[in-house]
């Protein structure tokens, strides 16, 4: 890589694990039974009606593709989603709808159309419901849309360290946000047991035994993305991707990805990295001990979205099998790779936050090591898809970071 781009010693920790339990097999039935291409056709019959829909662009970050040696690169750019911000605007509030998509039908023997309700035919049925999660920020703010567009009552738990800002962005929904002592995993056992109590619905989006059904839409809804970047990649470069670096947190939005491509390409599917904090490296853990593994401690990482201490159960069960590899970067990757988006120096500025970043800081991490890049099958022929799962959700940690705002960086774009 270029020196000016980077100095050698900010990515100086990564980590790189292969999977060994990885199956080359086409997308079988057990995977189907969790998430398919027929259920996110549904989803995104449903979401496509919602106000504000519109496909996210796919930026071509060319000039970076030419410093890095490899033959393309793009970016799934999701800041602008449904005006949230991220990517978990298709999760969240999509398994809001479906809960009660899913009560309407069990109610009255038809499942309602979504015009009828969007319309509030049903209104009375939701107006009297609670839901819940717990969030790190964007789920939260995805659940609390979701609540305001169907009509009902919305609690939001938060740990100690998410910001204020991204509080009071949950809070412009209309919900209402509970501050948990502890981390991330602290407040979904608190949001559950809450829940619980008082009769609420839990919307989260990590899933345990015995919970997985919510989990499982909210996941549903993230397959929309990938399809359109799919879609998108294919019209641009005229061939599908021979990589993809994606973001790991409790592994929803990679199980997505890895169960689209799974089954849309089968064996000829891309090589799939998933990339986490190093602080917060649930996912590496897991597929080196070959079982769901929890990490402890405050997991403390700039990456909010990416603090999770333990992988989802159904996100395990796709990740296990499907994912070729996973990285562990520090939070300083993160950094390098924002303020390149930022720049403009890899191609049209982009706006991405902490977690937006990871997959691209995978992939610097991954192209300036001679052992990575091997190991990975990087090389001149590459064609690389990344996400931008986030823009500036924290807008006063983005400016401290890249030193502007994201409007400035829009409006120099």
């Amino acid at each position: 890589m270029h020196s000016k781009m980077l100095a050698p010693s900010i990515l100086a920790s990564a980590e790189l694990h292969l999977n060994p339990q990885l199956r080359t097999d086409i997308y079988g039935p057990a995977e189907r039974a969790i998430l398919s291409q027929a259920r996110s056709r549904e989803a995104s019959a449903v979401i496509s009606h919602w106000p504000g829909y519109a496909v996210t662009p796919l930026v071509d970050l060319a000039s970076l593709a030419t410093r890095i040696g490899i033959a393309g690169l793009c970016l799934k750019d999701e800041s602008g989603r449904l005006g949230l911000g991220s990517f978990k605007a298709l999760g969240g509030a999509y398994a809001v709808y479906c809960f009660f998509a899913d009560a309407i039908a069990a109610k009255t023997g038809e499942r309602p159309a979504p015009e009828a309700m969007l319309g509030g035919a049903f209104a009375d049925l939701m107006r009297g419901a609670t839901v819940c999660c717990a969030t790190d920020g964007n789920h939260g703010r995805s659940v609390a849309w979701g609540a305001r567009l169907l009509g009902c009552a919305c609690v939001i738990y938060v740990h100690e360290t998410v910001s204020i800002a991204r509080v009071e962005a949950i809070e412009a929904y209309g919900a209402t946000v509970v501050r948990n002592p502890g981390n991330y995993d602290d407040a979904v056992r608190a949001a559950a047991a809450e829940s619980e109590r008082r009769g609420w619905i839990v919307v989260s989006d990590t899933s345990y035994p015995g919970y997985t059904d919510i989990p499982r839409n909210v996941m549903q809804g993230y397959t929309v993305m990938v399809n359109e970047a799919i879609d998108q990649f294919v019209a641009t470069a005229a061939e599908a991707p021979t990589h993809v670096f994606i973001q790991g947190g409790v592994g929803g939005v990679a199980a997505a990805v890895a169960s689209v491509f799974w089954e849309r390409f089968g064996v000829e599917r891309p090589l799939l990295v998933v990339v986490e904090p190093d602080r917060a490296a649930c996912l590496i853990a897991s597929a080196r001990a070959g079982r769901i593994v929890a990490v402890e401690g405050a997991l403390d990482t700039i990456m909010a979205g990416l603090a999770c201490g333990e992988p989802s159960l159904l996100a395990w069960q796709i990740l296990a099998h499907g994912a070729d590899a996973f990285m562990a970067v520090e939070d300083d990757a993160a950094v390098v790779a924002m303020r390149l988006l930022a720049s403009g120096d890899a191609g049209p500025a982009v706006v991405s936050g902490e977690s937006g970043a990871a997959g691209l800081a995978g992939l610097l991490a991954a192209v300036e090591r001679p052992e990575f890049r091997a190991a990975l099958k990087l090389d001149a022929s590459s064609r690389v898809l990344l996400f931008n799962t986030e823009g500036d959700t924290d807008a006063a940690l983005y400016r401290e970071i890249v030193g502007r705002t994201g409007d400035e960086v829009r409006r120099a774009a």
